[in-house]
C-alpha cells in the first residue's frame, strides 16, 4: 500500500499522498464505486487517469470513507456526506486528498520547464525575474500555480481568474508557506498556503484563514 506521505496539519486537518505504482486492476480490488463514478472511470481513456481516480478511493479508505460518502456539487467541487471539507488532486504518479473541519484546497503538479512559457497567463512574471536561474524560477512559478489551483478548488466559483482574482503573497523558496487571497464578486477570502516538494513534484494545500 503506497501511502507515500501523511501530514497531520492539525487535530482536524490531514493531508494524505499516494504514490501510484499499482495497476488499475490492483487498485480496483476491494473498492466499491457508485454507479456514477464507475461510469466516470470506465469512460477515461488514459490508464494513468484511471489509476489516479482509484488511488484517491484508497486515500478515502485510509480516512474511513468509501466512494459512496463522496459527492460533487453543481460546480464540480467534492464534498463528504458527514460535512467534513475535502479537496482532491492527482498528477502523473501522485494523488492526494486533504480532509478538514474547515474550508480547504489542494493541488499537486510536476515541476516542468513548460511553466516558464505559460506563466504570464496566471501571474505577473516580472515578479520572479530576480531569481538566480531558470530552475529557481520554475520552482517558484510551480509553487504559485499550485497555490492558485488549490484556492480555485476551494473557492469553487465560476468566473474566477487565476490572473485577475487570486493573489499569492510573495515568499522565499525556503519558507514553504505564504498567504493568498481570492477577491471576486465583492467578496475577499484569505487563505494560508503551505508547500512541499518531493520527487520533482510540488504540492500546495490551502486552509481558510481563521479570521475569514
Amino acid at each position: 500500500m503506497p501511502l507515500y506521505k501523511t501530514i497531520t496539519v492539525s487535530p482536524t486537518t490531514k493531508v494524505l499522498i499516494w504514490k501510484i505504482e499499482e495497476s488499475f486492476e490492483a487498485l480496483s480490488e476491494g473498492i466499491s464505486l457508485t454507479e456514477h463514478c464507475n461510469q466516470r472511470v470506465m469512460g477515461m481513456k488514459s490508464d494513468l487517469h484511471k489509476r489516479g481516480f482509484m488511488s484517491v478511493r484508497h486515500l478515502l479508505a485510509a480516512e474511513g470513507y468509501i466512494d459512496h460518502d463522496l459527492y460533487y456539487d453543481e460546480n464540480g467541487k467534492p464534498h463528504l456526506k458527514d460535512d467534513k471539507h475535502i479537496s482532491i488532486t492527482h498528477s502523473y504518479i501522485f494523488s492526494a486528498i486533504i480532509v478538514s473541519d474547515q474550508e480547504v484546497g489542494i493541488d499537486i503538479e510536476k515541476q516542468r520547464s513548460k511553466i516558464l512559457r505559460i506563466a504570464h497567463k496566471f501571474t505577473p512574471i516580472e515578479e520572479y525575474r530576480t531569481l538566480a536561474n531558470d530552475d529557481a524560477v520554475m520552482r517558484k512559478l510551480t509553487f504559485v500555480w499550485c497555490a492558485k489551483e488549490s484556492l480555485y478548488k476551494s473557492f469553487a466559483c465560476p468566473g474566477v481568474s487565476f490572473l485577475q482574482h487570486i493573489y499569492v503573497e510573495d515568499f522565499r523558496l525556503d519558507e514553504l508557506v505564504t498567504t493568498s487571497t481570492v477577491t471576486y464578486d465583492e467578496k475577499r477570502t484569505t487563505y494560508n498556503v503551505y508547500f512541499l516538494e518531493f520527487d520533482e513534484f510540488t504540492c500546495a494545500y490551502a486552509l481558510l484563514n481563521a479570521n475569514d
